[in-house]
């Protein structure tokens, strides 16, 4: 190849999926930026309740992943599950807006985390599919940015409409439903999915022997994205903290459109860095970069401060999440993506359960400086990890 000769542009079916994340981010995002304090502040719920509620919808979410990724390898069908899970995502969130009390509220945030689990892996594989491999990392910054391009309009929209409806938290959830049933309109009438090759046998993914074929490169990465998410517990804890130094109540989801507006600039510009540079550099840049997020917010008792550590932790989830995505996909076998995404998610998923729970209950008896500490604890550890860990 000519260094000099521009490289080709990615295939479109990249950019529909990830105007397909941007428009269920939209509608998630509406919901989501608000929720903490609508279950806190509406419907009476403890913090430690809501780090409970957050860690095990997300571990939902991740856990189901595996199901739905190797259904997706057993069938060699990437979309047809992806569509099952964005339809479950739009179909929950009259739920919200309709919620009385925690049990609802419980209801409907486990099956949007349902539908995200089904939907994640297959989409992520189809991703990987359809890319050629030289542009994983640029595909899977994309489609990440676009993704959070949708998570800083959606609050963005919260707050507009919290002024306009004086507010009225069950407005704002209603407007979300219209996002979300756009994405799979999109989803369904955009998305070419690759064919399967004529004649592949039709085999069990988690037999034995395909198990084996994953190797011992991919489960390094599987350990590193649990680590990952250890290190960075629920988002839910950034919005309580916007509340606690005294940020008015409609202005809150501001501090995501801050998180998500850095995360979208970074995501795509570190993507493509991580075609050319090595892996381990990045993670271990992303971690110091969280270090430093964690400590701003520990320590921080005024707006700016808080801004600024919620834009650190943008810029680590943008070094960050593109290439643990890209990393899966180059170390695990063609046929297999799905399961490996899965497995990835699973592990990832048992770690935000236990990382949202003691960031809970360090938040409830002993204050929000001690949560973001042990964040800061927990990613020094990692890093540490990291560099002891050479190749």
């Amino acid at each position: 190849m000519n260094p000099a000769a521009p490289r080709p542009s990615l295939p479109s079916g990249i950019w529909v999926l990830g105007f397909v994340s941007l428009l269920m981010d939209i509608s998630s995002e509406m919901i989501h930026a608000l929720l903490p304090l609508f279950m806190v502040g509406t419907l009476g719920m403890s913090v430690a309740l809501v780090g409970l509620l957050e860690g095990l919808a997300e571990a939902t979410a991740l856990i189901l992943k595996v199901f739905s990724g190797v259904i997706s390898d057993w069938f060699g069908k990437r979309k047809p599950l992806a569509v099952l899970g964005y339809g479950l995502g739009a179909a929950t969130k009259p739920l919200f807006a309709l919620a009385t009390g925690p049990g609802m509220i419980f209801t409907a945030r486990l099956l949007d985390r349902v539908g995200k689990g089904i939907r994640g892996a297959p989409r992520d594989a189809l991703v990987a599919d359809i890319a050629p491999p030289e542009q994983r990392g640029a595909a899977f910054g994309l489609r990440q940015s676009l993704d959070t391009v949708g998570a800083f309009l959606g609050p963005l929209l919260a707050v507009g409409l919290m002024l306009l409806r004086a507010n009225d938290f069950r407005a704002v959830f209603a407007v979300a439903i219209i996002p979300a049933v756009l994405c799979v309109l999109l989803l369904v009438l955009g998305v070419q999915e690759p064919e399967r090759p004529a004649g592949a046998p039709r085999v069990n993914p988690i037999s034995r022997t395909n198990l084996k074929r994953l190797p011992r490169a991919y489960w390094w990465v599987v350990g590193v994205g649990a680590v990952f998410t250890l290190a960075r517990f629920s988002e839910a804890f950034l919005v309580l903290r916007a509340e606690q130094v005294g940020i008015a109540l409609a202005l809150v989801p501001l501090v995501m459109v801050a998180m998500n507006a850095v995360f979208s600039v970074t995501a795509y510009p570190f993507g493509k860095l991580s075609d050319r540079v090595p892996h381990r550099r990045l993670l271990l840049a992303g971690l110091a970069v969280l270090v430093l997020a964690d400590v701003v917010l520990a320590a921080s008792t005024h707006w700016t401060g808080l801004l600024l550590g919620v834009a650190l932790w943008g810029v680590h989830m943008g070094m960050t999440q593109g290439l643990l995505a890209a990393m899966v996909a180059d170390t695990a076998p063609a046929d297999l993506r799905g399961t490996a995404y899965g497995f990835f998610n699973l592990m990832s998923g048992l770690a935000m359960l236990a990382a949202s729970v003691v960031a809970g209950l360090l938040w409830q008896y002993w204050g929000p400086a001690w949560t973001f500490g042990a964040g800061a604890v927990f990613s020094a550890v990692a890093m540490a990890a990291l560099l002891w860990r050479r190749g």
